[in-house]
Parts: structure tokens; sequence; C-alpha cells
């Protein structure tokens, strides 16, 4: 794996940090969505067990996203 030792922002016009900010949000928010698919199929086969699983990682996913939208507020 490469390490970069320099911020990359000019390329997209957003610095590093904030863009992997932006990204980590998004991908809260799309695992969330993706769990509810995980949960139903889940419910559906009677695998209440696995459906747990799925939701208490849908609920961390929901949380990092209200984390990352909370720093999105207050640094951009």
């Amino acid at each position: 794996m490469t390490v970069r030792h320099e911020e990359t922002g000019q390329i997209t016009g957003t610095p590093d940090k904030e863009y992997n900010l932006i990204w980590f949000t998004e991908t809260c928010l799309k695992n969330a969505l993706r769990l509810e698919t995980y949960i139903a199929d889940a419910d559906r086969s009677g695998d209440s067990e696995l459906a747990d699983l799925f939701r208490r990682a849908q609920a961390e996913s929901r949380k990092g996203a209200e984390q990352g939208k909370e720093f999105l507020r207050r640094r951009l």
C-alpha cells in the first residue's frame, strides 16, 4: 500500500480530509440502506438471529452517518 504524504485537493478542489469525511458519511448512509435489504432477506427466511445482527450493524451505520453529518455541518 502506498502512503501519500501530500494533500491532493488540487485535483478535486476539496482537501483530502474533507473529501474523506464526505466519503465516510456517504458510505455509512449507503451501508444503512443496503442492510435494510439484508434484514428483509433474513426476516423472510425466518433467521431472526441474522436479522438482529444486521439491525445492530445498521444502527451503527446510522450512528456513523449522523456523526459524519455533524462534522460536515461544523466544518464545511
